[in-house]
């Protein structure tokens, strides 16, 4: 069964494959380098997961019987068959498959890559851009701008750019290749694995440009004030665009349009 599925290959040794009775017997020394066991009992599947998570892995433990409830509940996320499962299984479990398919744990894994995706998305996207507008405010009078924005251009810009653009961010399709990512690990923040330093640098870029726009303008005697509310919520719109996964996918239409109808409300305000 299990080579029919693929779990084995072809050229599986015995050592790839155990039964309980091996395992209690001795016979195993690592648990992590087994592929398949059978028949084990409770206690032993509860040592399979202890085994995996003591080498760092995220650990997920499918079952329906009241023997898989311990191993259900210590493993990472625990998932239980609702139709056919005990209610010892389900109770202990984190999430409950009401098909008992085991496909939908792969779209489940897929949507909750998705959503986190998109948290991070915005995240960076709203602190790079908040950042931005403080080092503009910090940053302009030292350079001969003494009131880089004010306070209603501020609040147009945060309106359109965490309005519209933000709420649009959280329909954003699944990344390419998302499903292809190992588990991150347990203990990383949110902003972990690169984010604060992306959102640093666009920060610093949305600055320099910003500001560079806005003493150009004043050397050409422009309003420059109008022109540096321009830069900084044109150049926050093109970070949301930015930071898609994929930038001409017509998955999410709401996005574009969304910032469409911000930089119209931006020209209108102006």
């Amino acid at each position: 069964m299990a080579a029919q599925v693929g779990l084995l290959a072809a050229d599986t040794s015995s050592k790839d494959v155990v039964t309980g009775a091996d395992i209690a017997a001795g016979q195993v020394e690592d648990l992590t380098a087994v592929r398949v066991f059978a028949r084990t009992n409770p206690q032993q599947k509860l040592d399979i997961v202890e085994a995996w998570r003591s080498h760092g892995a995220v650990t997920a433990m499918t079952g329906d019987g009241v023997n898989d409830g311990p191993a259900l509940r210590q493993a990472d996320i625990g998932v239980a068959m609702g139709a056919r499962g005990t209610e010892v299984a389900r109770q202990a479990a984190d999430l409950v498959l009401t098909d008992d398919e085991l496909s939908t744990v792969v779209k489940a894994v897929e949507e909750g890559r998705r959503v986190y995706d998109n948290i991070r998305r915005f995240l960076i996207y709203g602190l790079a851009g908040g950042t931005a507008e403080i080092l503009v405010m910090l940053a302009g009078p030292l350079i001969g701008l003494p009131l880089p924005l004010r306070a209603g251009q501020i609040l147009w810009i945060n309106l359109l750019t965490h309005g519209l653009t933000g709420v649009a961010m959280g329909a954003e399709p699944v990344s390419p290749g998302a499903m292809n990512r190992p588990p991150r690990p347990t203990g990383q923040h949110i902003l972990g694995a690169g984010a604060w330093q992306r959102l640093l640098l666009l920060a610093t870029v949305v600055t320099a440009s910003c500001l560079a726009a806005a003493l150009t303008a004043r050397a050409w005697d422009l309003p420059w004030q109008s022109v540096l509310f321009l830069a900084l919520l044109a150049a926050q719109l093109g970070v949301v665009l930015g930071l898609r996964g994929r930038l001409l996918t017509r998955e999410n239409l709401f996005l574009p349009l969304a910032v469409l109808s911000s930089a119209l409300l931006a020209a209108a305000a102006l």
